[in-house]
């Protein structure tokens, strides 16, 4: 029996279950809706943990409140795809209701697991039943049920896995796309394996082991090398534990801005993250220490580094302009596009590798303007990047494009001289405007219009559903286009990915233009891997 949980009890436990989610990560990436090569609901999920776990083995926490905390804010940072923000949400609001205390009993176990779940509802703009959403609430109320009949924290735990599991069983019910590809919800499964890791060790007092490999998450900030003229030399970041809650932030970032540039203060609950290239590093720790203890203090002279693919890049600072970009896109020709359209800083990310809130926050900081517009170009990216909104202190707009082309379209609407509300709505009305597909492989099995396919099957994807099937991706690609294009259409644009080589353009400018003689067709290299072809109809 277990009836107060310290601080020492609630880090293995969670380390367990993170442990225990990472080991079948592969697992929830094969968990997808579509049989395409992007179910990465287990790689997302585990990098999210991850970068908790790496702060709880960083951190020596002394209470329940602070361990939690720690996992909050740490999994935000690292959050990565739809399921790690909803995940980090779910943490964030277990820690609200742990973050005064030193200990926990069933009671407080119960109620977190409950107020968990109300913030990951409210970070969902369009909550669904048959998800992660559905799991955690159906595992938080048998929690609290279970206190009606005891005050054992291994009781109340057991009953919320034992929920957890049987209502990720009813997901296909629920969700007819998970019922039709034979599958359980993902996000779901993720946090079933995340809770029964933890009541492994709460049981048997042994933490599960990690088999995998350790998943790396970048956490540090974008640093830029400079030359011997530049104003600020020292490159200074710590973490300030603060004394208080109510500890003047504010003014701390107030007194240091005008020693420095590149500067960013984050104030998150208990903890202060400062970045800042400034000549008085001892000026602004000496502001620091008015707030808090000093943690993880790292000061580089930048003036010494030699990294000389960075020297070569560095440009003249140029005056803050009003609205800058950035954008999610992989692949060296798609990166080169945006770049060319004016795209500020394009962020490496895509189906197989989203960018983390952290990843994002450090792109938006190195815009040189003073609202930053973020094209996720991805579903699975767009609530991650809305969580930079509240990270940074520039003005970020984040368009919900789920796809490069709606990205590039967006971009192309965008009107310097037109202000940034009627630039919104431009931007927005070209996104809804346009039409877009893809080409890639099957990675198992599946089913469509009533037939079984084997898995490295070439499909075709619109609108969000499998449209064509085919052994030939141009074939499949030509299908797909037979489909969308229409008497309305003007512009076919075609991004080819990595594994179509250069000299099968001229062949698909050829068939394509003499197919749709009424339209413009526009062949580009695109460079992404896994989808052969990407294309929009305008």
């Amino acid at each position: 029996m277990l009836f107060t949980a310290d601080s020492e009890t609630l880090c293995r436990a969670f380390l367990s279950g993170a442990n225990k989610l990472c080991n079948n990560k592969l697992i929830l990436n094969d968990l997808n809706v579509f049989p395409v090569p992007d179910g990465d609901t287990g790689s997302n999920m585990s990098m999210t943990v991850t970068a908790a776990c790496k702060d709880l083995l960083k951190n020596n926490y002394n209470t329940v409140g602070k361990v939690m905390n720690g996992i909050a804010s740490a999994s935000l940072r690292g959050a990565r795809g739809n399921s790690g923000v909803i995940l980090s949400q779910l943490f964030r609001g277990m820690a609200r209701r742990l973050t005064d205390l030193s200990t926990a009993d069933a009671r407080d176990i119960a109620e977190c697991l409950k107020e968990g779940v109300s913030a990951a509802y409210k970070a969902v703009m369009k909550p669904m039943e048959g998800t992660v959403l559905s799991v955690s609430r159906d595992a938080a109320d048998a929690a609290l049920k279970a206190l009606e009949t005891s005050g054992d924290i291994v009781v109340v735990l057991s009953a919320a896995v034992s929920a957890s599991q049987e209502s990720l069983a009813r997901t296909p019910e629920l969700l007819p796309q998970l019922k039709q590809a034979g599958v359980v919800d993902s996000g779901g499964q993720g946090l079933v394996y995340l809770l029964e890791g933890a009541l492994s060790y709460l049981e048997t007092g042994e933490v599960v082991e990690l088999s995998g490999s350790e998943v790396s998450v970048n956490t540090t900030l974008d640093k830029k090398v400079i030359d011997a003229n530049i104003k600020f030399i020292y490159c200074t970041e710590f973490l300030i534990n603060k004394s208080a809650q109510s500890a003047p932030v504010g003014l701390f970032r107030d007194r240091i801005s005008k020693k420095g540039d590149c500067m960013v203060v984050i104030d998150d609950d208990d903890i202060v993250k400062v970045h800042i290239h400034t000549n008085n590093p001892g000026y602004v720790m000496q502001e620091a220490v008015k707030i808090g203890e000093l943690v993880n203090i790292k000061i580089d002279n930048m003036k010494y580094q030699h990294n000389e693919r960075i020297n070569a890049e560095t440009q003249p600072q140029e005056p803050e302009k009003e609205i800058g970009f950035a954008a999610v896109a992989a692949g060296s020709g798609l990166e080169n596009i945006f770049s060319d359209m004016g795209v500020d800083k394009v962020i490496e990310g895509g189906q197989t590798m989203n960018p983390s809130t952290d990843d994002i926050l450090s792109a938006v900081n190195s815009v040189n303007a003073k609202t930053v517009v973020v094209l996720p170009n991805n579903k699975n990216i767009i609530m991650a990047a809305k969580q930079v909104i509240d990270l940074t202190e520039k003005n970020v707009v984040v368009l919900e494009t789920r796809s490069v082309p709606e990205g590039i379209a967006a971009k192309l609407a965008f009107d310097p001289a037109v202000d940034l509300e009627n630039n919104i709505t431009a931007m927005n009305s070209a996104i809804s405007n346009i039409k877009t597909g893809m080409v890639t492989y099957s990675v198992r099995n599946f089913t469509f219009q009533d037939t079984e396919y084997p898995e490295n099957k070439i499909i075709g994807l619109a609108g969000g559903e499998i449209k064509a099937v085919g052994d030939d991706s141009f074939s499949v690609l030509q299908e797909l286009l037979g489909q969308v294009v229409n008497d309305d259409s003007d512009i076919i644009s075609i991004y080819y990915g990595g594994n179509v080589t250069a000299d099968k353009k001229e062949q698909i400018e050829d068939v394509l233009e003499e197919k749709y003689e009424d339209c413009d067709v526009l062949v580009y290299e695109g460079g992404q891997p896994l989808y052969d072809f990407i294309f929009s109809v305008e």
